[in-house]
């Protein structure tokens, strides 16, 4: 999630995206992506289990910013809201 391109960068797991983006999108939870206003899904990865999405979010969470957009640009050049896809 951010909240514009190249922007302030929230990396998290879910078990259910859609439901998680719309609780961002309108605000539902306190904490981090409300404060920094982070409404826009840019990048997402799907796992078969819970195990490999927490491994995989904990090493994202190590990389430097620059890492990360550049993982998102090879996705999603436009830095596009990806969540109209998902619902």
């Amino acid at each position: 999630m951010t909240n514009k391109l190249r922007g302030t960068l929230y990396i998290g797991v879910t078990n259910d995206l859609v439901r998680r983006v719309y609780e961002h999108k309108s605000g539902l939870q306190d904490g981090f992506t409300k404060k920094y206003k982070l409404k826009t899904l840019v990048y997402f990865e799907c796992y078969e289990g819970v195990h490999f999405a927490i491994q995989r979010d904990e090493n994202l969470k190590h990389w430097s910013k620059e890492w990360k957009i550049i993982l998102i640009e090879k996705m999603n050049p436009e830095w596009a809201d990806l969540y109209p896809q998902l619902i």
